[in-house]
C-alpha cells in the first residue's frame, strides 16, 4: 500500500510538471495573437463603442496621409527631448513628445545581457504609437495630436530623486483652447509613480483614457517555450485584474474589457507587473481594456517579442492615479496593500508557499547565498518531516518483512475468482497476519500523505519567487531561475531518485516495481528544462531520504528470510 502511495505521489508530480510544460497558458497558445497595427477588437467586429470612453487599440504608427492645417501651439516645446529621473531603485526616462514614459529601468534586476532591466520596450523596436501614459480621446484625431505633441517642461534633463520625492510636469496648449497637463511624482525608493492628468478644451473638462503598454520587457518571459535553457513554465505578458479578493488573468490573445471597482488592474508576466492602483478613499469605478500582441524578432533567429497593453477610463476624471511598475516581490507588494501579494501566482498552495518564502528569506539573511539557502531550508523541512517519514519507512519495513507470508496466503487463493466467497477468507487471513505482526497498512500511507503539501508548496514557491531570478549558486549555475546549462544537476537528481527507489522497500507487484524504476528517467528529462533551484531542492530531498533509509536499515535490519 505504501508503495502505491509513493507511486501516486510521483505520478502526481509528473502530472503537475506535464501540465506546466504542455498545457499551462504559454506564448504558444493556439489563440491568435493580435499583431502590431491591428485594432484591439475581435476579427470581423467593429471597435466597441462603450459609453465609458474609447476602447484601447494598438494603433499603427502615423502614416503619410493628408492632414488638416496645423493648429498653432501656444504652450509647448520646439524640439523633442528626454528627461531622466534617478531614484534609488529605478531610472525613468520621459519624453516630451506626448509627455509619455520612454523607459523604466530597474537598477537591481538584470536582463540576459547583464544590463539593468528595462520594463518598457524600445519604441523604435515595438511601436511608437502606443507608449505608457498615452491618452485616448473620443476623437481619434485629437488622440493623435496630443500623443504626438511636444509638451513643454521646466524640468532639467536629469532630475535627482534619490534623496527626496521629485515631480516633473508637462504642459501643452494650442490656439483653439485645447490644454493638457501631466505631472509625474516618483519616490526615492519603490516602484510607484503618481500621475496627475488634466485635459480641457476651453471651459469643457475632458475625460480621456490612459494607456500603458507595450510591456513587459522581461526577456525571460518573452523567450519561447521548449528551450532547455529557458524556464519551461515562464509566463508571458498577460492582463489581470483584482476583484472580490481574487485575481483574474486573461491568458487569451483576443482583446477584452471589463468594468467595475477593481482594487488594481494591469498586466504581469512571470516576475514583473505593471498595475494601476485603485486603493484608498479615491477609489472609483473604471473601465479596463486589454490586449496582447506579437512583435516580429529584431534579428534572424531571435525570439519574437510577446507583449500586452492595457488602458483605463474612469467614470469621472480622478485628481491623480498611482501605478506600480516593478517586480512581483512579496514585501514590496505587501507594503502597498495586503491584497497586492495575490499578483504572485502561488496557486492553491499559497497558504503554505508564503510561509516557506518567508523562511527562505530568513535563512538567506544568515547564509547570504540563495542557492545555499535553498539547500538549508530543504534540510530544515526534511528535518521537520523526519518523524513522519520515519513512521512511513518503518511501516514499509514491517510490510516487507511479512512479504513471504503474504505471498504464501495469496498463492493459496490464486485459483479463486475475485467474486468467489473463498477470497473473503484470504482477506481475513491477511488481516489476521497484520494483527499478529503488529502491522498497520495505513500507518505508512498517512505520514507520507502529510508531507505532500510541503512538496507542492515548495515547488510553487521556488517557481514563482523573484528572489532566485538571476541569483548564482556555485560554478556553472549563475541563475537559479534558469535550467542548468550543463544538465549536471538534473542527472544527479535522476541518479539519486534511482538510488532511492532501489533502497525503498519493494512491493510484491512486479508492474509497480517496473513503473517506479522508469520514474527517475522520466523526471530527469523533465527537469532538464526546469529551474536549477528546483532541481537542487529535489536532489537534496532525495539525498535526505536515502540517508534516512540507510539509518532505518541500520537500526532495524531485515531478517535473512525477508532479504531473500
Amino acid at each position: 500500500m505504501e508503495r502505491r502511495v509513493l507511486l501516486a505521489i510521483s505520478l502526481s508530480f509528473l502530472v503537475l510538471f506535464a501540465y506546466q510544460t504542455y498545457f499551462a497558458p504559454k506564448p504558444s497558445s493556439p489563440a491568435p495573437d493580435v499583431p502590431v497595427g491591428a485594432p484591439a477588437t475581435l476579427p470581423g467586429q467593429a471597435p466597441p463603442a462603450a459609453p465609458g470612453g474609447p476602447a484601447l487599440a494598438v494603433q499603427p504608427a502615423p502614416t503619410a496621409t493628408p492632414q488638416p492645417p496645423p493648429v498653432a501651439v501656444v504652450v509647448g516645446d520646439r524640439a523633442e527631448r528626454d528627461i531622466t529621473v534617478e531614484t534609488g531603485t529605478l531610472r525613468a526616462v520621459f519624453t516630451n513628445r506626448g509627455a509619455r514614459l520612454k523607459s523604466w529601468v530597474l537598477k537591481n534586476y538584470r536582463n540576459d545581457a547583464g544590463e539593468p532591466l528595462n520594463l518598457v520596450p524600445d519604441p523604435d523596436n515595438v511601436n511608437d504609437a502606443l507608449q505608457p501614459f498615452s491618452l485616448r480621446f473620443d476623437d481619434a484625431g485629437l488622440t493623435s495630436r496630443v500623443n504626438g505633441a511636444l509638451f513643454g517642461s521646466p524640468a532639467p534633463a536629469t532630475v535627482d530623486a534619490t534623496g527626496s520625492p521629485a515631480t516633473i510636469s508637462f504642459e501643452w496648449q494650442d490656439a483653439e483652447g485645447m490644454r493638457v497637463t501631466k505631472a509625474f511624482t516618483l519616490q526615492p525608493d519603490g516602484f510607484v509613480v503618481e500621475v496627475a492628468i488634466s485635459a480641457t478644451r476651453g471651459t469643457e473638462v475632458l475625460n480621456p483614457g490612459i494607456d500603458w503598454g507595450p510591456g513587459l520587457g522581461d526577456d525571460i518571459a518573452n523567450a519561447p517555450p521548449g528551450k532547455f535553457l529557458r524556464p519551461s513554465y515562464s509566463t508571458p505578458a498577460q492582463a489581470l485584474l483584482h476583484q472580490n479578493n481574487s485575481v483574474t488573468r486573461f491568458t487569451a490573445s483576443a482583446p477584452g474589457n471589463a468594468e467595475g471597482s477593481f482594487l488594481y488592474a494591469g498586466m504581469d508576466d512571470h516576475y514583473f507587473t505593471a498595475l494601476i492602483l485603485n486603493i484608498g478613499p479615491q477609489a472609483s469605478p473604471f473601465r479596463f481594456d486589454h490586449t496582447s500582441f506579437v512583435v516580429p524578432p529584431k534579428s534572424e533567429g531571435a525570439p519574437p517579442g510577446r507583449y500586452a497593453a492595457f488602458g483605463v477610463h474612469f467614470d469621472t476624471p480622478p485628481p491623480s492615479m498611482r501605478f506600480y511598475v516593478g517586480p512581483k516581490a512579496f514585501d514590496q507588494l505587501r507594503a502597498i496593500d495586503t491584497e497586492m501579494v495575490r499578483v504572485i501566482n502561488f496557486g492553491i498552495f499559497s497558504w503554505l508557499a508564503v510561509p516557506l518564502l518567508g523562511a527562505l528569506k530568513w535563512v538567506h539573511g544568515y547564509v547570504g547565498n540563495w542557492g545555499w539557502s535553498i539547500v538549508a531550508i530543504t534540510l530544515l523541512i526534511n528535518l521537520v518531516m523526519f518523524p513522519l517519514r520515519q513512521r512511513s519507512v518503518s511501516s514499509m519495513r514491517k510490510m516487507q518483512e511479512i512479504q513471504p507470508q503474504m505471498k504464501a496466503i495469496q498463492a493459496r487463493y490464486a485459483n479463486f475468482k475475485i467474486t468467489d466467497p473463498q477470497r473473503q477468507k484470504m482477506n481475513e487471513e491477511v488481516m489476521a497476519l497484520y494483527k499478529e505482526k503488529g502491522v498497520n497498512p495505513a500507518s505508512g500511507c498517512v505520514p507520507m500523505l502529510l508531507t505532500f503539501p510541503f512538496l507542492f508548496a515548495f515547488y510553487a514557491m521556488l517557481s514563482q519567487a523573484i528572489e532566485i531570478r538571476g541569483a548564482d549558486f556555485v560554478g556553472w549555475i549563475t541563475d537559479l531561475s534558469r535550467p542548468d546549462p550543463l544538465f549536471i544537476t538534473p542527472v544527479l537528481m535522476g541518479a539519486t531518485m534511482f538510488w532511492q527507489q532501489r533502497l525503498t522497500p519493494t512491493s510484491a507487484d512486479p508492474v509497480q516495481q517496473r513503473v517506479m524504476m522508469v520514474m527517475p528517467i522520466m523526471f530527469t528529462f523533465m527537469f532538464l528544462s526546469y529551474p536549477s533551484g528546483l532541481v537542487i531542492y529535489w536532489t537534496i530531498s532525495n539525498l535526505w531520504a536515502i540517508g534516512q533509509q540507510y539509518l532505518t536499515n541500520t537500526m532495524a535490519p531485515l531478517p535473512a528470510k525477508a532479504k531473500s
